[in-house]
């Protein structure tokens, strides 16, 4: 074989995989209404924990006195210093074209004890100064009143999210911040991610408060929040919707489970643990009532386990009424998928919620993975969920208000983060193309990074790196940053001169 005839061969291989390797991804543009933006939370990133009148959180309290239970043993008493940075932060979306800034209000920023009685007024200020700022720069703010930051005093004189009162409270502190901020904010988000509110922070406690009551707890907390973020949608509805004419939603997160097979008993697996993971939640916002599958289980277990009755606690017909319906779009976080399989009943004995599931959870080796075990990267995972989600519920206004890549080295030159997009924006285009799904939103985790629970300062998801070792807290940018820029101004996701608007 001539030298000539190698390197046209070469050429055409070469030529083949880039065709290849393009097709792969959605070429078309996003809608002309689609919206773009960025999400980050006040305890992650605000700090001055202790500053101009702000009370203590539950995560303040488990991070100071568990630093064992934090990777890295830091707190989130300076974080990213968001509180004397917000302008920074404002300024890197505008930069990048960004339509919306997803945050979240501190309760104890607003009210240092929970309660209504003593309203601080600097916090408030702060949240003023911020809405002007982003209103300013032309940036929608998409805002969440609870981001698992309890005011530390509601726990410890009431227990939290285990005792009913706290429907009432909740209620109070959405009452408050749909007054003051009446005029800055039209979208808001009552309680984001329930399942690790209360799964995490009441069941297995590897959360603050860290609450130990698997099984237990964690349902009881769940009929908590879901009364307590219809009562703030009722309020809203009744009270403030006329003036303003915003929307109101919970954020629900949930994995993808695949089944591991095509077998019955595989595929019943997985809508199991969909309807735990997120039906749960769901089911009573968009349906009405628990799903069958989660209450014929825990009752089937319980009495197994000698209770009198369901450790999941009935919802009476006046509280089905009372919770559904509380939405105007339905709001989705989501990271990753995982594979799942029918395996035996787990052992009766100490009741647990994934006891309750009964299912083998596992990952494909090939799978390209984050900072953590649980977290693959699986585009199409994201296209699934959001079709079942259509099927479940019906033809909702779908917007993703978290999805990101995390990593644990924070390398600036970060290609799988680039890569991540991608691959989920793509299947978000197949989605809203292919599938007709009513998807209008994509707000990714996130443009900075943050103090990430119990990972610490040592997960990074933000497009822009923070130096934490430095004390002026500064943002630098990363690769991804551009890429996304780009992505935000041709609305796709190749290149510009690939992209196609049929």
């Amino acid at each position: 074989m001539s030298i000539v005839n190698m390197w046209i061969i070469a050429l055409f291989c070469l030529f083949t995989l880039s065709v290849a390797d393009d097709s792969g991804f959605n070429t078309r543009r996003f809608p002309a209404n689609f919206k773009f933006g960025a999400a980050n939370a006040a305890p992650q990133i605000e700090g001055a924990w202790n500053l101009d009148g702000k009370g203590e959180t539950i995560w303040d309290h488990f991070a100071h006195n568990y630093p064992e239970r934090i990777v890295d043993r830091t707190t989130p008493d300076i974080a990213c210093d968001s509180y004397h940075k917000y302008k920074e932060d404002v300024a890197l979306v505008k930069q990048m074209g960004l339509d919306i800034y997803r945050l979240s209000i501190a309760w104890s920023r607003i009210l240092p004890t929970g309660y209504t009685d003593q309203v601080n007024s600097l916090g408030v200020q702060y949240y003023k100064n911020l809405f002007k700022e982003l209103k300013e720069n032309g940036i929608e703010p998409l805002v969440t009143l609870y981001h698992w930051d309890l005011p530390q005093p509601l726990q410890e004189s009431m227990g939290g999210w285990l005792n009913e009162t706290i429907v009432d409270l909740f209620a109070d502190y959405a009452r408050l911040c749909f007054e003051l901020f009446n005029d800055d904010v039209t979208s808001w988000i009552t309680i984001n991610e329930p399942k690790q509110v209360c799964l995490a922070g009441y069941g297995s406690g590897i959360f603050a408060p860290g609450i130990q009551s698997d099984g237990v707890g964690d349902y009881i907390c769940i009929k908590n929040v879901l009364l307590a973020h219809a009562k703030a949608y009722r309020i809203y509805d009744q009270d403030f919707r006329m003036k303003n004419k915003g929307k109101v939603a919970m954020v629900i997160d949930s994995t993808f489970w695949e089944p591991g097979s095509d077998s019955e008993a595989d595929k019943e697996a997985s809508e199991r643990s969909l309807q735990f993971d997120l039906g749960i939640y769901g089911h009573p916002i968009y349906i009405g009532d628990w799903p069958e599958v989660v209450k014929t289980r825990v009752a089937m277990r319980s009495e197994l386990e000698g209770f009198t009755q369901s450790r999941l606690p009935e919802l009476t017909a006046e509280e089905i009424e009372f919770i559904k319906g509380t939405h105007d779009y339905l709001a989705l976080n989501h990271y990753s998928t995982q594979m799942v399989n029918a395996t035996q009943e787990w052992p009766i004995g100490n009741p647990s919620s994934a006891a309750d599931r009964s299912v083998l959870v596992w990952n494909r080796p090939e799978w390209v993975k984050g900072s953590s075990d649980w977290f693959n990267v699986v585009p199409w995972g994201l296209r699934k969920l959001l079709n079942w989600l259509k099927n479940e519920y019906g033809d909702e206004e779908i917007i993703i208000t978290e999805n990101g890549y995390a990593d644990a080295d924070g390398t600036l030159e970060d290609d799988r983060r680039i890569a991540y997009y991608q691959g989920y924006l793509s299947s978000c285009l197949d989605a809203i193309y292919e599938d007709n799904v009513n998807l209008t939103a994509y707000v990714t985790w996130s443009i900075i990074d943050d103090w990430e629970w119990l990972g610490g300062f040592s997960s990074f998801l933000g497009m822009y790196r923070v130096d934490f070792n430095d004390p002026e807290r500064p943002r630098i940018k990363r690769k991804s940053a551009d890429y996304f820029t780009q992505i935000v101004k041709n609305r796709c996701v190749v290149d510009e001169n690939q992209c196609t608007d049929y």
